[in-house]
C-alpha cells in the first residue's frame, strides 16, 4: 500500500509516481499478451481506441480487481471501490499520435455525482514509456482547480486522439511519466495531462485502470446507458447497479 508520504504527495500534486512493480512478472506477460490479442482484432479502430476492453473481455477484471491494483488505489479512494472504466492506449512508432492537454472529468461531466477521488492507474506495458515515444504528462496541482475548464478549442483528430484541447497551458510546469516497463503511475481524474506524440522506433503502450468511490452516484442519464461498473471491494453506498463479481462467482462454483 501506499505510505502516508505518498498519499499526502498525492492530495497535493495530483499524481504519484511510485518507482514500483504492480504486477509479478507472470502476470504481466499474461496482460502483454491480452493487449496484444485486442491489437490484432482491433479492426478499424486505431490503436489508441481500444477503450473499455473488460466490457468485451472478462479475463481483463482478474486484474482489474486484483489486489495489488486496489490495495494501492484504496488510501487514495477509500474502502469502498468502484471500477469505472479501463482502456488500451498505444502510441505507435513514428506515428503514434498526440494526446492534447486535457482533463478526464471533463469528458464524464454529467454522468457522476461527484468527481473527486476518483484515480487512474496508468501501467507501462511491453516497453518503457520515454519522453521520445511519448510518455504521459501532467501539471502538477492542476486537479485542485476543480476539473472542469473552459478553456478548450478543437483539434485536429488526424493527429490528436481528442476532439479538444485546454490552451494557455505552461508546458514548463510539465512532470514527465517516464516508467520502465510493468511500472505504474497514478493521477487525479480532475488533473491536466496530455502526451507529444511518438517520434522514436518503440510503442508505447499503457492500459489505464480507473476508480472511483462506492458513495458516487453513477446518475441514470442517455450518457451512460449500456455502461458498466462493477463494486470492486467493500459495499455500494450510491445505490449503483453492479455487474456480477467474476470472484464471487468462482467461489460459489467451488463451493458446489
Amino acid at each position: 500500500m501506499l505510505t502516508d508520504a505518498e498519499v499526502e504527495f498525492f492530495r497535493a500534486n495530483g499524481y504519484l509516481l511510485p518507482g514500483r512493480q504492480l504486477f509479478a512478472p507472470d502476470r504481466l506477460e499474461r496482460l502483454e499478451a491480452i493487449f496484444n490479442r485486442h491489437l490484432a482484432e482491433k479492426g478499424a479502430k486505431l490503436s489508441d481506441e481500444l477503450d473499455t476492453p473488460h466490457f468485451r473481455d472478462p479475463e481483463l477484471l482478474d486484474f482489474l480487481l486484483s489486489d495489488e491494483v486496489l490495495d494501492t488505489v484504496e488510501p487514495l479512494v477509500g474502502p469502498d471501490i468502484a471500477l469505472w472504466t479501463s482502456h488500451f492506449i498505444s502510441k505507435d512508432p513514428k506515428v503514434g499520435r498526440a494526446t492534447p492537454w486535457h482533463e478526464d472529468s471533463a469528458y464524464w461531466n454529467g454522468r457522476l455525482s461527484a468527481y473527486d477521488h476518483i484515480v487512474t492507474v496508468w501501467l507501462a506495458l511491453e516497453n518503457p514509456s520515454t519522453r521520445e515515444n511519448g510518455c504521459m504528462r501532467v501539471i502538477p496541482g492542476s486537479h485542485l482547480a476543480g476539473g472542469f475548464s473552459e478553456n478548450y478549442v478543437p483539434t485536429d483528430q488526424t493527429v490528436q486522439t481528442f476532439h479538444a484541447e485546454i490552451t494557455d497551458v505552461d508546458e514548463s510546469k510539465a512532470a514527465y511519466f517516464e516508467l520502465q516497463r510493468g511500472e505504474f503511475s497514478i493521477h487525479d481524474g480532475r488533473i491536466v495531462h496530455g502526451a507529444k506524440p511518438n517520434t522514436s522506433e518503440l510503442r508505447r503502450t499503457g492500459y489505464t485502470m480507473r476508480y472511483f468511490p462506492a458513495s458516487v452516484r453513477v446518475l441514470p442519464v442517455e450518457q451512460n446507458a449500456g455502461w458498466k461498473i462493477w463494486l470492486a471491494r467493500g459495499q455500494d453506498i450510491a445505490g449503483n447497479v453492479y455487474q456480477p463479481d467474476p470472484r464471487q462467482q468462482a467461489g460459489a462454483q467451488g463451493a458446489g
